[in-house]
C-alpha cells in the first residue's frame, strides 16, 4: 500500500517475537487478522489481545517513541469513552528480522462498520453524537493541537489537495470538488482545540445490532479543530441520521463545514491512493465524496441528494 511499506510479516515471525519477548504469552494461538487498515499489520494473540505491527519503514528508536506515544493516547482515550477502546499492554523491540518496534494491545470484541452497516441506524448515530460529546469534554489540559495533519489549518492542506485533485482525474469526476475545496479553505477557525479521537471512519468503529459498540486505533487520540471527529457523519451515516447528529451535538454552521472540509480532505486522498492497494479504501473515500457533492449541491439547488447512496465495499 505505501512505497515505504516493509515486507510480509510472517506468522513465524510473530511466534518468535512473543515467545522471546514475552514468554508469558508463548501458548496463545496467534492468527493473523484481515482487515482493511492501512498503517498496522494485526495478529489476534489468544482470545483478548493482538499484535499490532507497523507497516510503514521508520528509524527503530522513532518507532519506540511513536508507540509510546500512542499507548498513553489509547490509555487516555479507553478511560474516557462510553463504549470500549483498547489499550497497550506491552511493546516489543525489533527482531527475528523485522525492524521497528510493535505492540500488545487488548482485544475489543465486535465487527466494524464495514461488516456490519449502521449508515441507516438511528441508534447508532446517537451513540456516535454521544462519543463525539464525551470525547470533546475531556479537558485537554493545555494541550493544542500539534504538527500538520487533520484537525489543524485547512490552508495547511492545500498542496495535497492539489496533488490529490490531479492523481484523481479519470478516475471521479473532479470538476465540482476544486470549488468545494476552494469554499472550504477560507473557513474561520471558530472553535477552541478538544480533545478528539482523530480517524472516526468505517475500519475504527465497532457495531453490534446497529449499535456503537467500541473504538479502535485510539492512538491519535488528542487536541484537535473539534470539527474533526464530525468526519463520521460523512464516512459513517447516510442523510437523515447525519441530520440527527448534527442536531445532537448542537453544530453550528462554520464547525459543521468544517466537518465537511476534514471528511472532503481524507477522502480525496483515499481514492487514488489506495485504488489498486486496498479497494475498500478507496471506495470509501469514494462515497464520501458523493455524499459531499450531493449535499453541497442540494443546499445550492442544483442536484438533488439522490447522488449520496451506500457503494458496495469489495
Amino acid at each position: 500500500m505505501h512505497e515505504d511499506q516493509l515486507g510480509d510479516i510472517s506468522l513465524d515471525t510473530v511466534r518468535r517475537l512473543v515467545a522471546r519477548q514475552f514468554p508469558q504469552w508463548a501458548d496463545r494461538s496467534i492468527r493473523p487478522l484481515q482487515t482493511a487498515g492501512t498503517m498496522n499489520a494485526i495478529f489476534r494473540l489468544g482470545d483478548d489481545l493482538a499484535a499490532r505491527f507497523p507497516l510503514r519503514a521508520s528509524d527503530p528508536g522513532a518507532s519506540f517513541g511513536m508507540l509510546q506515544a500512542e499507548s498513553e493516547a489509547s490509555l487516555e482515550l479507553a478511560a474516557a469513552s462510553p463504549v470500549p477502546s483498547p489499550v497497550t499492554v506491552a511493546i516489543g523491540l525489533p527482531g527475528e528480522g523485522y525492524p521497528l518496534a510493535w505492540a500488545i494491545q487488548t482485544w475489543i470484541a465486535g465487527v466494524d462498520a464495514l461488516v456490519e452497516d449502521p449508515t441507516g441506524s438511528d441508534s447508532f448515530a446517537l451513540d456516535l453524537a454521544n462519543v463525539i460529546a464525551t470525547l470533546r469534554a475531556c479537558d485537554t489540559g493545555g494541550r493544542h493541537f500539534a504538527g500538520n495533519g487533520r484537525g489543524g489549518h485547512l490552508l495547511d492542506h492545500d498542496a495535497w489537495v492539489e496533488r490529490c485533485l490531479a492523481k484523481c482525474v479519470g478516475m471521479i469526476d473532479v470538476r465540482p470538488l476544486g470549488a468545494m475545496w476552494a469554499q472550504f479553505r477560507e473557513l474561520p477557525e471558530v472553535d477552541a482545540d478538544a480533545m478528539c479521537h482523530g480517524d472516526l471512519t468505517p475500519p475504527n468503529v465497532l457495531v453490534r445490532d446497529g449499535r456503537l459498540a467500541g473504538l479502535v486505533d485510539g492512538g491519535g487520540f488528542g487536541p484537535a479543530d473539534p470539527a474533526l471527529d464530525l468526519v463520521s457523519a460523512w464516512h459513517l451515516l447516510d442523510e437523515p441520521q447525519r441530520h440527527l447528529l448534527r442536531d445532537e451535538l448542537g453544530c453550528g454552521e462554520v464547525q459543521w463545514l468544517r466537518g465537511m472540509a476534514w471528511a472532503f480532505e481524507q477522502a480525496v486522498g483515499l481514492v487514488w491512493y489506495y485504488a489498486e492497494s486496498n479497494p475498500t479504501m478507496s471506495a470509501i473515500g469514494r462515497r464520501t465524496l458523493a455524499c459531499l457533492v450531493a449535499a453541497t449541491a442540494y443546499e445550492s439547488n442544483q442536484a438533488s441528494t439522490g447522488l449520496c447512496r451506500r457503494v458496495s465495499m469489495p
